[in-house]
This record gives structure tokens, sequence and C-alpha cells, in this order.
């Protein structure tokens, strides 16, 4: 069986085809490149009442630029049509984003028994390559002509193993899209949500089943792809998906998958997620050493008037930013290998496993209906100009004096032999929490110098000098800093303003 080490699979990341342009043309379609377009979200304090002064913006950096990253981009359901990727190209292009979640399509590619017909997923992957972004693919779902009892041609959810018809469709399927992208895609998941009833149709959840898929599968797959990364659970329920996975694991999943991928969905972030990364890898190291886990799915809405995950809650497109923010950084923190983010854009009128639902998720980084830019892409796009591969989790010290230990969240990074800290309030986002004064001591030893402190602000891109600093045995305090329910980050300046993360401009 393959083994991907974590160096290997960020190197996966890197595509050294072309250089960056300004104007992305694909498919005979042209869209604005993003590089000129500003974030819409509003300042979140007055950079006066605690001593900052303004530097400028940080300088993001377009995929092509960066050599490796462990943030991916949610590019699913496109098996359904759910949007017009031609739309998103250059955008995505300028996002900085090194990997995408493509979900593969069986019912769009199959059409006729024994015809395949792989061109739109071609234009997909060799678009994503050309702009420096690595697919990795989601392999389902169902296909009507397999399984007619499904109420809509997309068959989403239904599972091809109730017929040896089935089962042996599926088999060519995985066949035939393996021969095909082998040189082109190197990770693979097996099905997505197995755990969920909703997509694993006509049937319950079974870890036998989903076994069963992940063997046929993943055999088709490394006879023609030996090396090839396959990832297995796409797990729906956190924490209570560890029950179906210790069933998967008693039954052999370990032998046949690299990774083991989840989708932690709940309001708050970092709610009890330490504990349960924590328990998710002891269980595996039960069973497999070593494992990597990948956070596969994680989207939050930007409105309270649409459906799906989280869809119960009041958002709007602030507050999806700053939640974006709080999830990615907080796997970062954790030294998940890859953390993605689902969706590149708003998904109207949504399909699910009974067809078309009239309701719209908002969990998009763009508009489903224009494509414009929410508050949403550009937290996401100065998240990765800073915090790609060379950007390490680190064991530093960030107290907040005067508080609570669990009443900040902290998170810290090295860069370069450069601290990176951020800190911020886990609360609900559900109401906007005003912006905090408060002091805060960090210490990096000897591991990493700061000189000359700088507040980084991700959801504006804004850069400010931290004139009320003192550095004293080994120690920065500063006694007036603002604290917020997202994510700021504490550097220094050489760092933001050295052409190997940007420049502030």
């Amino acid at each position: 069986m393959s083994q991907t080490t974590r160096r290997s699979f960020i190197k996966a990341g890197v595509w050294t085809g072309l250089g960056a342009a300004t104007l992305a043309t694909f498919n005979g379609k042209s869209a604005p490149a993003a590089s000129g377009l500003q974030s819409t979200a509003p300042s979140q304090f007055a950079p006066a009442d605690f001593g900052l002064t303004a530097l400028g913006k940080m300088k993001t950096r377009p995929s092509l630029s960066i050599k490796a990253s462990h943030l991916s981009l949610g590019f699913e359901t496109l098996d359904r049509r759910m949007f017009e990727p031609e739309k998103t190209y250059s955008l995505v292009a300028e996002l900085g984003v090194k990997w995408a979640r493509c979900q593969t399509g069986w019912a769009r590619t199959e059409t006729k028994k024994g015809e395949y017909d792989f061109a739109w997923l071609d234009d997909v992957v060799d678009s994503l390559l050309k702009i420096g972004v690595q697919p990795w693919f989601s392999l389902s779902y169902g296909n009507k002509l397999y399984t007619p009892q499904s109420p809509h041609e997309y068959a989403v959810g239904w599972v091809p193993l109730n017929s040896e018809e089935a089962k042996q469709g599926w088999v060519n399927y995985t066949r035939k899209i393996a021969e095909r992208f082998r040189t082109r895609v190197s990770h693979w998941e097996i099905w997505n949500e197995s755990d969920a009833s909703n997509f694993w149709q006509p049937a319950k959840p079974s870890p036998e089943q989903y076994v069963e898929l992940v063997k046929l599968s993943a055999t088709e797959i490394r006879r023609f792809a030996p090396n090839a990364v396959i990832v297995g659970g796409a797990l729906a329920y956190i924490p209570r998906s560890l029950d179906f996975l210790e069933g998967c694991l008693e039954l052999g999943l370990a032998q046949y998958v690299n990774r083991i991928s989840y989708h932690p969905y709940r309001q708050s972030p970092e709610a009890n997620y330490e504990a349960e990364v924590r328990a998710f890898r002891s269980l595996l190291a039960r069973y497999k050493p070593g494992i990597e886990l990948w956070q596969g799915e994680n989207g939050c809405p930007s409105r309270n008037d649409g459906g799906y995950a989280l869809s119960g809650y009041d958002w709007n497109e602030t507050r999806q930013a700053k939640w974006l923010l709080r999830r990615l950084l907080t796997d970062l923190k954790l030294n998940i290998e890859l953390t993605s983010y689902l969706h590149i854009v708003d998904m109207h009128n949504y399909v699910i496993q009974s067809g078309m639902s009239a309701k719209v998720n908002y969990k998009g980084l763009l508009d489903g209906q224009t494509y414009k830019p929410k508050p949403s892409y550009f937290a996401f796009r100065n998240l990765c100009a800073l915090f790609d591969a060379e950007t390490k989790p680190a064991d530093f010290v960030i107290r907040s004096v005067g508080r609570e230990a669990d009443d900040v969240y902290t998170a810290s990074f090295v860069r370069q032999g450069v601290p990176v800290f951020a800190r911020w309030l886990p609360v609900s986002l559900q109401r906007d929490t005003p912006t905090q004064p408060s002091a805060v001591e960090l210490w990096s030893g000897k591991a990493a110098r700061m000189t000359e402190p700088v507040l980084v602000d991700l959801l504006t891109g804004q850069v400010h000098k931290i004139e009320q600093a003192q550095f004293s045995g080994g120690w920065w305090k500063i006694e007036n800093l603002p604290l917020t329910d997202y994510p700021l980050v504490i550097t220094d300046a050489a760092l933001v303003k050295s052409n190997a993360m940007g420049e502030v401009k």
C-alpha cells in the first residue's frame, strides 16, 4: 500500500506550469481577475483607540506563486451542475489556495450504459491545474441506470451495492476514471458522508457495506495509480461518527486507506473540537499509527434564509467570514494535514437525494447569482497568503492578562524564524460581540524572534504597527490590544513586508 509522508503530501500540491496572469481565459470565456477587488467587510475596531498606526494592507498572492499549502477549497456539486465553473477560475487563481475537492459524478459521466463522457471533468481538472490548484476527487455518487429506484437522475447518495449489476457498473466506472486521471489526480476520497442516511441510500449506513465499497474502489484505482492516496470516511457526524469509524476499522478499513476525512459542522468551530481530534487520533493509532486526518468539508452560510448545515442560525456575510477564519485556523493549529472550506459559490436549488430542493445553500465564497466575492473570499485570501505550508504550528506562549485560560482561544506558529501569534474570543457568532481592550504577553523563546510587532487583521487585510509594545526578559508585553470574535494576528513587520509572504501595499 502506498504511504505518503506529510512532506510529499505538501509537494503534491505544487504545480509549476504557467506564470500568473491578471486576466484568465477558460473554455472561451473570460472573467476579471480578483487582484483589484477589495473586501467589503467592515472594520471591527478603531485603530486609534488601541494606539495602532496603519501601515497598509497585506499583499496577497495568487495560487501559482505559493509553493504548497494545507488549505483546500470546495469545488463539489459539479456532478449536479450546481454552478458554472468557468465563472470562478480567475477568482480561484487569485485566492492562494492549493487544493480543491471535486465530486466526480458517475451519473453525469455515464448516461448510457457502458459509455463514458469525461469531457466536463477534464475541463475542471485541467482548468484548476492551470491556475496552480491541485484537484482531489470525492468519488461519488450513484447512477439511476443501475439504481432505478433513485428519485432523481443524479442519484445523490444512492449506493451501488444492492445488485451485482450495480456493483459491476461502479467497478467499471472506477476503472475508467482511474485510468483517465491517474497522472493528474493523486488523492481519491471514497464516497461522501458514508455514515449519513441521506447519502447512504436505500439502506441504513453500514460499516460492512462501506468497507466493501472502499475495497472495490481502492483496488481499481491502484490498478492504474499504484501510489494513489486513498481517503476514507468523509464522516458527517462528529463526534458520534467515531463509533461508525471504529466499526469500519474493525472490518479492515485501515488496510485500504491512507487518510481519514471528516466534516465537523458546528456553530462555534472550537467547541469541544480539540478533545474530539485527540479522540480521533487515539482511535486511529490503534489500527494504523501515523495516519493523517483531513478536514474535508466545512462551511458556514452567509444568510439566514437558506438551507442545510448550520442554516438554523442567524448569519450574515461578515459572520461567515469570521467563522471561516476560526474554522481553518483552528485546523492549522491542530496540525490537520488538509482543511477544506465548502464552497466556492452559493448553490441555488440545491440537489439532494430526492432531487431539486428549491432551497439555497449560501455557504459560497462567491454570490451564487452574480459570482461577486463576499467578505469570506477576501478573508480566505488573506489567510492563504500568510498561512501556506511555510507557516508551521509552534508551541509558543500567549497569555491574556486578567482572563481565564479558556476565555481566549490562541494559536501560535513560526514562519521563517518569525513567530506568528493568533488570538480571538471563541464566542457565538450569532451575536455581534464588541471589540474588547486586552493585555497580552507573548513568548517564543530562541526558536523565533520578533523585533517590530504588527497586528494583522485577517478579516480586512489591514496591517497596523503596535506602538505600545515592550520587550523584557524574553517576553513581549502589550497593554492595549483589540480582542475580537475572529482571529487577529501578531507578528513581525519584517514578515509582512518580505517578498516571501507578500508586502504591505
